[in-house]
């Protein structure tokens, strides 16, 4: 019987010793998994600071990008400044999502989707106001090319309207009537009312002015009026209280007697009769000027005895 005793002994202290190895060896089993899963846990915490560092980065990127392109003088239109405004909106949620530490994994890849949706819009709406900014440069460029071919063309309007005048004044002149014959001859008039030349001062009460006018194909055959102008001996105008003004060669002047001509261009002579309102008359050199289509017709006289 004491033997059986002492042969158990030894077998239940076996017993134990292999139970305690295998609590030694779960609780090692356990300090290893803790271990691994603070660990993991560690990582998870950097990886998601790292993260959210980089989305802070993200978001500072995409908002600078938002500032530059609003900075510019570029006029956007409604909806690029809707879109602006929804893409600053966008970065302040983003913001303060950030701004709470820490993130659910969940949290943190709504983030990470939210950001790429952001930079896709913030490319898209660079590109958009880049092709603002080019067809702005285009317009621009184009109504300088506009102001510049309009300055050139009121430049030719304006040469050509000065060579038009030029050449209206030059046809005016061709135009204008020219004497091509003319002579003076003074008369008496008799009792009978006859007429009778003379050459001598004192008698004289008229005289006839005879002319013919040059031939100008460019004149208009019609009715042209005729300013005559005389010049007594002492270089005096003679004037009529009817005597008016009349326009010739850039100045006006007075005339002394104005009357009109029918001019056909065939070479006929006409004759102009002047009575003296000052009489007697003078003796010495009466200088007759004619003048007609705001020209010099010519000029001719009669020496008086």
């Amino acid at each position: 019987m004491e033997n059986q005793s002492g042969q158990q002994q030894p077998k239940k202290n076996s017993n134990v010793i292999y139970f305690l190895i295998v609590v030694v060896l779960a609780l090692l089993g356990t300090d290893v998994y803790l271990y691994l899963q603070k660990n993991n846990s560690d990582k998870k915490i950097v990886y998601q600071h790292d993260e959210q560092t980089r989305l802070q980065t993200e978001l500072d990127s995409l908002e600078s990008q938002v500032e530059q392109v609003t900075a510019g003088k570029t006029k956007m239109t409604a909806a690029l400044t809707a879109k602006n405004d929804s893409l600053k909106s966008t970065i302040k949620i983003l913001r303060a999502k950030l701004a709470k530490g820490k993130l659910t994994a969940q949290e943190l890849a709504k983030v990470q989707e939210d950001v790429k949706q952001l930079r896709y819009f913030v490319t898209k709406y660079t590109a958009d106001i880049d092709e603002l900014k080019k067809q702005n440069t285009n317009l621009t460029n184009e109504r300088d090319t506009l102001k510049t071919n309009l300055a050139t063309v009121a430049k030719k309007v304006d040469t050509l309207s000065k060579q038009n005048e030029d050449l209206g004044a030059k046809v005016k002149v061709a135009q204008a009537l020219k004497l091509a014959t003319s002579d003076v001859v003074a008369y008496k008039i008799r009792g009978s009312g006859k007429e009778v030349d003379v050459t001598r001062a004192n008698p004289a009460k008229k005289l006839k002015i005879n002319f013919t006018v040059a031939s100008n194909t460019l004149a208009t055959k019609a009715m042209h009026d005729i300013y005559v102008r005389v010049i007594d001996p002492t270089g005096n105008l003679i004037t009529a209280p009817d005597s008016g003004t009349f326009s010739a060669d850039g100045q006006d002047l007075q005339y002394t007697y104005k009357t009109s001509i029918d001019f056909k261009d065939d070479g006929t002579q006409y004759t102009i009769d002047w009575i003296n309102p000052t009489l007697p008359f003078q003796k010495g050199t009466y200088t007759i000027m004619l003048y007609a289509d705001g020209g010099t017709m010519g000029k001719t006289g009669v020496t008086l005895k």
